[in-house]
């Protein structure tokens, strides 16, 4: 570990005992000319200094995944809502138990995508499986929100087969903990969506999206928007649930409707399966 991470090396040991002993216990948030600029939170959190909350956003998970050895990612998206077939078994087993018929409805309704879940499990399986053994120019991680339903299914994936994955969460007022299949130094926590989502495209070498709702539709609608006006590398993107993704969008359409090119239909590809949607990333890299 290099001396600049090292916490037991003197300069960054007495630099922290110098930042506890300027610190105050019972701090208000008040300005105060007396504190630290650095251990100052009113100072920090001001608009004026928004420019140092980005940059920092955008250092640190930076590099912290080059101290571990992650440059190549797949990022996995899709809703936080879906629950493994056994959670969502007891889950309308308990719905039907309490009589509500709304309840039962949302219950059923995770019972009937939770195939989703174990899809994008045995996904991330994949993706960790074949980076086993390989160079670490030549491995591929999966990246996710770092939350629950489809995110933690890939970081369970590549937990199952003995892989790390990175994990992407962003703070928010019913903001839960990161999924616990995330390697916890690679599970990290975001203020700003714009940040997060530049993180997650500074690394990926494909996209998988799979069903979801508002957040699912905006990460995969920038990523493609990137593509296309080619601000961004061309990355396999893989539209898992060729059903869903019909039924949801005819992008058609849009072709017929001369917003977009046909060979823009080209940008993503769909996949019903988790070897399926390997192979198509595979296949565009030929690996």
């Amino acid at each position: 570990m290099s001396s600049t991470r090292n916490i037991h090396d003197k300069r960054l040991s007495d630099a922290w005992a110098t930042l506890q002993s300027h610190a105050d216990p019972a701090m208000q948030m008040g300005p105060d000319a007396s504190r630290l600029a650095f251990a100052d939170p009113e100072f920090l959190l001001r608009r004026e200094t928004r420019g140092i909350r980005f940059q920092l956003e955008m250092l640190k998970p930076d590099l912290e995944q080059q101290a571990l050895g992650i440059e190549n990612t797949i990022v996995v998206f899709g809703s936080a809502r879906f629950r493994s077939e056994e959670e969502a078994t007891a889950l309308v087993a308990q719905a039907e138990a309490g009589g509500d018929a709304q309840a039962i409805a949302r219950a059923r309704a995770l019972a009937r995508n939770s195939h989703y879940y174990e899809k994008a499990r045995a996904f991330g399986r994949l993706v960790a499986e074949y980076s086993k053994g390989k160079d670490p120019t030549d491995q591929l991680f999966i990246c996710t929100g770092g939350g629950p339903g489809i995110m933690q299914a890939a970081n369970r994936g590549a937990y199952e087969a003995d892989g790390i994955s990175v994990g992407l969460a962003i703070a928010l007022p019913m903001e839960e903990a990161a999924n616990p299949y995330v390697t916890p130094a690679l599970s990290f926590k975001f203020h700003y969506f714009a940040l997060r989502k530049m993180h997650f495209m500074m690394r990926a070498k494909a996209l998988v999206a799979f069903p979801g709702g508002f957040g699912t539709l905006d990460e995969l609608f920038e990523v493609i928007t990137l593509v296309q006006t080619r601000k961004s590398k061309q990355v396999p993107i893989v539209l898992f649930g060729s059903d869903y993704w019909k039924r949801l969008i005819n992008f058609e359409v849009l072709v017929e409707e001369g917003v977009i090119s046909e060979a823009d239909l080209g940008l993503f590809k769909y996949a019903d399966d988790a070897e399926t949607a390997w192979e198509l990333v595979k296949g565009f890299y030929r690996l």
